[in-house]
This record gives structure tokens, sequence and C-alpha cells, in this order.
């Protein structure tokens, strides 16, 4: 545990200390689109701080090598040169993508291509464990099309979800922990190495979203860019194939004695294949919901706009700031209640838990709706929102005294509209000036 989290304070200050420096260089090469329809920002803010992640993710694996106890991971496996390369090509098409705006079927086929070469380098799906039949290999196409479909999916649930101040890399380390969590468990609470590439993954993406977390909380002055964004949905899909593909659920010995008894005692293996889209239930609801929406009205489902679950939370009446919250303790809540229950899945306490705090989500969600007012002896303590509003007075009806009429010239007959404006030396003027004209 202790070389785990120095890679990850590793991790977080290399990520940290070069924002500052990838953001004076995000505005020096003009990396600063203008305000879109879509956008909640009201100033241009330079994207490129998937640049400063991505280092971060060299500094933590790099460290991580140079540990007595972490050094295993790199003898035994491949997978962490797998997860580099497949990190490498997905954060350069990211960073091209922030300064040029490239098309979306390119970065789809980009996403694609970066899952296939950590399937050819090994990083991929082996075999899957199923309730009550036990371990079914996997072909290799088998393999290698579900590895891509869930490092695709991940991806855009990720990149979707990025479009408030904090929101995608606070999202995604709340998912990273409750991952590092579970893989640290299964690796050492079982003594499986197979799970040690996951836990490093896990631990170096937490240190990268903590580092970049304070240049990037409302309001920002920086963001992480489709080079950041795809580049942690990569790393965390990469941490779920490993221990989904990798871990022999034979090893855990749980398929042994009744059909009934092996499959309640396998809960912990279905964990992984589930784990991964309860981490990202909230970002993967909205990328469904967009498709739908968006196919709907007729539109391309890569197509941008303003319907995705972080704006109608704004459209609701609720600040930028408590939006971002919000989000967080809906991602928190399923995912370390997913991992609870995987612990302890006969404890109805857990379960009471998690609908308590889902009907305070609730209450959260509809909070603008109805606004509580405080009472008179606690509204010195409490936001002005919630104190109650005093009746001003209305100012009483002042007399006004009616106007004179002003004395009206008889006009001479003769006379028409345009002559009775002014006096007659004018027109004799003009006359006498046109005349020397």
């Amino acid at each position: 545990m202790r070389d785990y989290l120095l890679t990850l304070c590793v991790t977080a200050a290399v990520t940290y200390l070069l924002t500052g420096p990838v953001r004076k260089f995000a505005i020096a090469t003009g990396a600063m689109p203008e305000i879109r329809a879509r956008d909640v920002h009201r100033e241009p803010t330079p994207r490129l701080g998937g640049i400063a992640m991505f280092f971060g993710l060299c500094a933590g694996l790099l460290v991580a090598d140079h540990l007595q106890n972490l050094n295993s991971v790199f003898e035994l496996s491949n997978e962490p040169r797998a997860l580099l390369s497949g990190a490498a090509l997905i954060w350069l098409i990211g960073v091209l993508d922030d300064k040029f705006e490239l098309d979306a079927l390119i970065k789809l086929g980009a996403q694609m291509i970066s899952a296939g070469v950590m399937v050819m380098q090994g990083l991929t799906i082996l075999w899957l464990p199923i309730p009550g039949v036990g371990t079914v290999a996997l072909t290799q196409w088998q393999g290698t099309l579900l590895t891509v479909a869930l490092v695709v999916l991940t991806i855009n649930a990720v990149n979707f979800v990025d479009g408030l101040d904090g929101l995608a890399a606070g999202m995604v380390c709340i998912a990273a922990a409750a991952f590092f969590l579970y893989a640290y468990r299964i690796w050492f609470g079982y003594t499986i190495e197979a799970a040690a590439p996951a836990t490093l993954f896990a631990a170096i993406l937490m240190g990268m979203c903590l580092g970049f977390l304070p240049h990037n909380m409302h309001p920002a002055r920086i963001f992480m860019g489709d080079s950041g964004s795809m580049l942690i949905g990569l790393i965390l899909a990469a941490s779920a194939i490993s221990i989904t593909g990798q871990v022999d659920p034979d090893a855990l010995k749980i398929f042994e004695g009744s059909t009934k008894a092996a499959t309640h005692a396998a809960l912990p293996v279905f964990i992984p294949l589930v784990l991964p889209l309860t981490v990202i239930a909230i970002p993967m609801a909205d990328l469904v919901l967009a498709i739908v929406r968006r196919t709907w009205k007729g539109q391309s489902p890569f197509a941008a706009d303003r319907g995705h679950l972080h704006h109608r939370l704004l459209e609701i009446g609720h600040s930028h700031s408590r939006a971002v919250l919000i989000m967080y303790f809906w991602s928190a809540l399923i995912a370390f209640g997913t991992l609870a229950y995987s612990v302890h899945s006969t404890s109805m306490w857990i379960v009471l838990a998690v609908v308590f705090l889902s009907a305070v989500g609730l209450v959260l969600l509809l909070l603008p709706r109805f606004t509580p007012r405080a009472p008179r002896w606690a509204e010195a303590v409490v936001p002005p929102r919630y104190r109650r509003r005093r009746q001003v007075p209305e100012p009483e009806p002042t007399l006004v005294e009616p106007a004179v009429e002003e004395e009206r010239v008889p006009v001479p007959a003769g006379v028409n509209g345009a002559t009775a404006i002014g006096h007659r030396s004018r027109f004799s003027d003009r006359s006498k000036a046109g005349a020397r004209g």
C-alpha cells in the first residue's frame, strides 16, 4: 500500500506542477476556442490540460518501475507497456483535436485503433465468469471485440460528461478510488499477482485527476480537453479489462460445492463485469440518452447540444458548484455501494444505507423546486436564499400639482402650419441666402 500511495503522490505532484506551464503554452499556441452555444463558461479558457496528465502518467509508471514491490508488475506482465502505447496514441489525437477540432469519426477511429494496440500487446479479455457455469474462455475475435467495445464506450462516456468545471476529473477520480479498493483486495486479500497491474493503473489514474483538479475547479483556469478526457477514459477501461480478463476466477477457489453456494460466493468475481459500468453509470446514462435524443431529432449522434445531465441540473436551478457536487454524490453512491455490496453481500444494512442515501440524493436534486425558509431566529446563520423575504412598505403616493396650461398664441388667418413655427425673419433670411447662392 505504501508503494501505491507513493506512486499516486508522485503522479499528482507532476500533474499539478506541469498544469501551470501547459496553460501558458496553450494560450501561446492559441488553443483557446471561442465560446460555443453548448458551453457554460463565459470567458475563453485554454485547453490541452491532457498534456500535464499524460506526463503525470509517465512519471507514475516510471516511479513504479523503480520500486521494489511494484517492479514485478513490469517484469511479469506486458500490460503497463500496452497501456502506455494506447494512451500515447489517444493522447496525441486528443491534442490535435484540442487545437484543430478533428472530425468525430476520426476520433472514433483513433479510439478503436488505440484499443487494438493494447489488445495486440496482451491487454485483452481472455475469459468471462458466468454464474452457474463457471469460467468461459473467449476466442481471440470475441475477446478483441469485447475489449474494443468496452474501451470505446468508456472513453466516450467520460468525454460526454466533461461539460462542467471539475466534473469529469472528479467523477473519474471517484471511480478510480472504488476500483483501486476492489483491485487491491483481490491482489492482497487473495494473493493474486494478476490483479497488481489493475491496482497500479487505478492508483495512477487517481493521481492524475487529483493533480489536475485544483486547476480545473470552478472557475476553471484550464480545461483538460479531449486530450485529457479520452486519456483518463482509456486508463479506466484498461483497469477494468486487466482485472476482468487476466484474473482467473478459478484461482479464487469459489466454484466449489453446490451451484447455489458457488454462485453466491462468486459475487466478488462478477463485480469486475459490473463495476466498470457502475463507476461510470452516470456518464454512461448520459451517453445513451444523448444518442437517443439526437437520433430522435434526426441529428448525428456526435452532434453537440445542451441536453446533457449537467445542463439539465443548471436549467433546474442549481448553481455550477452544486451541480458538480450532486454528480459527485451519485457517482460515489453507485460506485462505493456496489463495492460494499461485493464485500458483504448478505448485509442488509448496506442495502438500507444505499436506499437512504438515494433518498437524500433525490432531495438534493429537487432542492431548487422548493426553497425552505429558515425561522426568524436562524436567519443569521443560514445563506440569504433561505431567509424570509421582508415586505417593503409601499411609498405613499405624492400629490402632483396639475400642470399649468400654457397660453396658446393665436395664429393669424392665412398662415399654414409650416410657417407658423418660429419667426418670419428666418424665412426671409433663407430666401436671401438662397438668392445669394
